[in-house]
């Protein structure tokens, strides 16, 4: 087990009624309210002597004490993965991201994940997201292919975190979203929170749901299929995959909401055999741009779709024009 270290704080006048994690994170900036929520879950934070909740409104003069495991620099063992690098400097590292990735250990995904790779790469990332997810500052789903932004510094982390809440980083993706899309562009406005029967799964309908934007625009038309271009306004996890299964156009190859058993409401035998050719959702970051976090220099990268999504445009493309 990791050693811990212990920090107290004293809640002060200004500071009574916030939530607990929001007190946490706010006074101890390399803390992410994420994060701050996993401790107390774990039981490490104790306010007046007691467990609570993150929902518990901290009180003047409340004493709340919290164990922070510390990183064992062994704990994720550098892999020697291939890691296609896009940009890199002393503060942070773009890569594009392999579909079939994990981008960090979990349960079930304890080697072979983008982390292990980034660390082989370079030792020096961010500490902040602690031992599990060092310099990781936003995440794309294992199916998904494309561009993600790691931070090399605590400073750099804060600094694109805080871009990333203020909704100031800039995500394009491609998607191939199955059916003849009727308009040319639109905006789809519905919340985002856990399926109310599927805990795995995300859902328009949850009772806790999330406000969640995504726009997009049609890039190609197949008839079977249209190619979109999406951008997201927030970052609710699964945001595409459940806006666009929400509006009866769910993401081709996903198995999760929709897509896989869209394929075979496919009419055209030749079609539908493209299609089921795609073996994980067609969803790809193909731009991102955000401001350098040390110097405030915009920075903006692009990454081609890969063979398996290129190809399956290439066939239906085919396909239509006959």
């Amino acid at each position: 087990m990791n050693p811990a270290q212990r920090q107290t704080y004293i809640v002060e006048t200004g500071e009574q009624g916030l939530r607990l994690d929001v007190f946490l994170s706010r006074r101890d900036p390399s803390l992410s309210r994420s994060r701050v929520q996993r401790l107390i879950a774990q039981d490490a934070v104790r306010a007046g002597g007691r467990s609570v909740r993150s929902s518990h409104k901290v009180r003047k003069g409340e004493t709340i004490d919290c164990e922070i495991a510390t990183a064992d620099e062994y704990d994720v063992v550098p892999e020697d993965i291939p890691l296609s690098v896009i940009y890199e400097d002393a503060s942070l590292l773009v890569v594009d991201k392999p579909a079939g990735m994990v981008v960090h250990p979990a349960a079930g995904h304890h080697q072979g994940t983008l982390v292990h790779a980034m660390l082989f790469h370079c030792w020096d990332l961010s500490g902040i997201g602690g031992v599990l997810r060092p310099g990781i500052v936003h995440r794309l789903d294992k199916d998904t292919s494309g561009l993600l932004v790691a931070a090399k510094s605590d400073r750099a982390h804060q600094a694109l975190t805080e871009q990333f809440k203020r909704r100031q980083v800039k995500k394009t993706y491609l998607a191939l979203a199955y059916g003849d899309v009727r308009e040319d562009r639109g905006l789809i406005d519905l919340p985002v929170g856990r399926h109310p029967q599927d805990r795995k799964k995300m859902s328009t309908q949850s009772r806790r749901g999330r406000e969640a934007a995504t726009r997009w625009q049609v890039q190609e038309r197949y008839g079977a299929a249209t190619l979109l271009e999406v951008d997201i306004e927030t970052g609710r996890t699964h945001q595409i995959r459940v806006h666009l299964h929400a509006i009866g156009h769910p993401v081709v190859g996903d198995g999760v909401y929709g897509g896989a058993r869209r394929v075979n409401a496919v009419a055209e035998p030749s079609l539908r055999a493209v299609l089921k050719t795609m073996k994980r959702q067609a969803l790809h970051a193909a731009h991102l741009s955000f401001s350098h976090p040390l110097t405030g220099e915009l920075l903006a990268f692009s990454s081609s779709p890969p063979a398996d999504m290129a190809q399956l445009c290439k066939a239906l493309r085919r396909l239509t024009d006959r």
